[in-house]
């Protein structure tokens, strides 16, 4: 019974830029480098879907807010919640209620 084979990301990689270059078919990139083609079609796939890393920026995610937005934020939703309630009880205090309740 066979082992699987554990191959290097360097290989992977290796492989999987000649498959993006199409110069060899699949199967002449699997006789050359012994891994089966749809072995070599993972790799080509995963490498293409990953390319966009790449070119992200590194050591922050541009997604994620910082903390000062975030603490910004909570201030403003706090500023919002008091004037809300103020202007609640100042039309109730104006209108009345006129039957209509919260």
């Amino acid at each position: 019974m066979k082992k699987r084979k554990n191959h290097s990301a360097e290989f992977k990689a290796r492989v999987a830029v000649e498959a993006i270059r199409e110069e060899l078919s699949l199967s002449e990139l699997a006789k050359k480098y012994g891994v089966h083609a749809n072995q070599i079609s993972t790799w080509k796939r995963a490498a293409l879907d990953n390319m966009t890393s790449a070119f992200e920026r590194r050591g922050r995610d541009p997604a994620g807010p910082s903390s000062a937005d975030i603490e910004k934020l909570h201030s403003k939703i706090g500023q919002l919640v008091v004037e809300r309630d103020f202007l609640a009880d100042a039309s109730v205090q104006l209108l009345g209620t006129r039957g209509k309740k919260w």
